[in-house]
C-alpha cells in the first residue's frame, strides 16, 4: 500500500445481537462495502472507526472524515426539540462517537463529508435543526425513502449556484437516490443550503468557514452520476 495516499476515516454503524438466522448473537459493527469502494476509487485509504473515546487518536492518523448513514436518528434534544416523534430511533453510543469525531475534525481543519444521517448530524453540530418525520411535516412530500433499489435514482435535486457543491459537481441538477425519513430543517447560523428537492426538502448543506465541510442527504457512494464521484474526488483533493 502506498503510505502517501490520504487516509479517510469512515464511521461504522452498530447493530444489536440477534438469534440465528441473524448475523451474530453478539453486538457487531457494519459498513456497506461501497462506502469503502468509493473512497478507494477516489484515491484514498478507508480507515474504519469504532465507537469509543479515541476520537483524538483516530484524528491523529486520518486526513479526512466520512460520517455514514444508518437506520437511526439524532436525538431531538440535541437540537432543542422538547418532544420525540414515534418514528425516531436512537443509537446514543454511535452518536457520541461521531459527535466527538466531527467536532475534532472541524477543529483541526480536516475535510468532513456527512452522508444521509451523517449530514443530519453535521447540521446539528453546526447549530441547525432537523425535521423529525418528513411525511408528517412536508406537504406533498416526495418518497424520500424510495421504493426502488438504492442503486437507482429516486428523484432529482437542484443545486445552488456559487456553492462548493455546485463547483464540485459542475451541474445545476442531479439525479439522486434517497433513503431517509428525516431531513435538515435549518443548517445553522454559518452553514448554507446547497441543494433542495422539488418538494422543498433540503438535500445538502455546507459551511464556507471550512475548506471542505459538506453534507449530502443522498448516497453518493453508489456512484449514480459523475457528480457523485466528484464529491469523493474533491474530498481527497482537499486533504492535500
Amino acid at each position: 500500500m502506498n503510505s502517501t495516499l490520504p487516509r479517510i476515516g469512515v464511521t461504522l454503524d452498530a447493530e444489536a445481537p440477534a438469534e440465528p438466522p441473524g448475523y451474530s448473537r453478539y453486538p457487531w459493527y457494519a459498513l456497506r462495502q461501497n462506502y469503502a469502494g468509493a473512497i478507494e476509487a477516489a484515491g484514498g485509504v478507508p480507515v474504519v472507526l469504532p465507537h469509543n473515546d479515541f476520537a483524538d487518536a483516530y484524528l491523529d492518523i486520518v486526513d479526512a472524515l466520512v460520517v455514514t448513514g444508518g437506520g437511526f436518528d439524532v436525538d431531538p434534544a440535541m437540537y432543542g426539540d422538547a418532544s420525540t416523534h414515534e418514528t425516531v430511533s436512537l443509537k446514543p453510543k454511535r452518536t457520541a462517537a461521531e459527535l466527538a469525531l466531527v467536532n475534532g475534525a472541524l477543529a483541526r481543519g480536516k475535510p468532513v463529508l456527512g452522508i444521509c444521517g451523517g449530514e443530519q448530524l453535521l447540521a446539528v453540530i453546526l447549530g441547525g435543526s432537523l425535521i423529525q418525520h418528513i411525511p408528517d411535516t412536508v406537504p406533498n412530500a416526495l418518497a424520500h425513502s424510495q421504493p426502488n433499489p438504492r442503486h437507482e435514482p429516486g428523484h432529482s435535486i437542484t443545486i445552488t449556484p456559487g456553492t462548493l457543491l455546485h463547483r464540485i459537481v459542475g451541474t445545476d441538477t442531479l439525479a439522486v437516490n434517497s433513503s431517509h425519513h428525516q431531513a435538515v430543517r435549518s443548517p445553522g447560523p454559518h452553514a448554507i443550503v446547497n441543494a433542495v428537492a422539488s418538494d422543498g426538502v433540503i438535500e445538502g448543506i455546507e459551511d464556507p468557514r471550512y475548506r471542505y465541510c459538506l453534507g449530502v442527504q443522498w448516497h453518493p457512494e453508489f456512484h449514480l452520476s459523475a457528480g457523485d464521484r466528484a464529491i469523493f474526488d474533491a474530498m481527497i483533493a482537499a486533504c492535500a
